[in-house]
């Protein structure tokens, strides 16, 4: 097994990207997202700072099965979802879910991002990872948290008062 473990969204991108960075990485991709907010009330908790309860997504646990038992052979582990909150929360929960299972106490963890698929433009981002982005990841929870708020709390309203036709 390789000892370098890298994380991106596609797959496509995962077999392209597997072949740039050569024998000592292994490439997986996560599918998007792999967590979501529950789907019932009580997911966000504005009486305890907007709390937030997530769970797995069913479509995409095989996937976070892959990349943890490849993250148990490997080293380093890089997150190389996509640039923007989006990419940057996928980056955050599956290093969450990494952490609840003990994956990341003897491993590296980077987050590196590049906007293009390209040996160069991979290889600059190897030489610069970061941490993960808190603010982007924040925005990314706020939307999120926003949406199902409004959501699940105006939508029966709607339902109620706009009657259809």
């Amino acid at each position: 097994m390789a000892k370098n473990l890298l994380i991106v969204e596609s797959p496509a991108k995962a077999k392209t990207i597997n072949k740039y960075l050569g024998k000592d990485f292994h490439v997986l991709a996560s599918y998007g997202h792999v967590r979501d907010l529950v789907p019932k009330e009580g997911a966000v908790d504005p009486e305890r700072k907007f709390a937030m309860r997530y769970e797995l997504i069913e479509k995409n646990e095989k996937h976070v099965e892959a990349i943890a038992r490849a993250a148990k052979a490997a080293d380093s582990l890089y997150l190389a979802t996509d640039p923007d909150r989006e990419g940057e929360a996928i980056s955050w929960h599956i290093a969450e879910i990494l952490e609840e299972r003990g994956l990341l106490e003897v491993r590296a963890l980077h987050r590196v991002v590049f906007t293009e698929i390209t040996p160069r433009a991979i290889g600059e981002a190897m030489k610069h990872p970061r941490k993960i982005s808190a603010p982007l990841v924040d925005a990314q929870q706020a939307r999120r948290a926003l949406d199902y708020l409004v959501g699940f709390n105006l939508s029966p309203v709607l339902w109620r008062k706009v009657r259809t036709g």
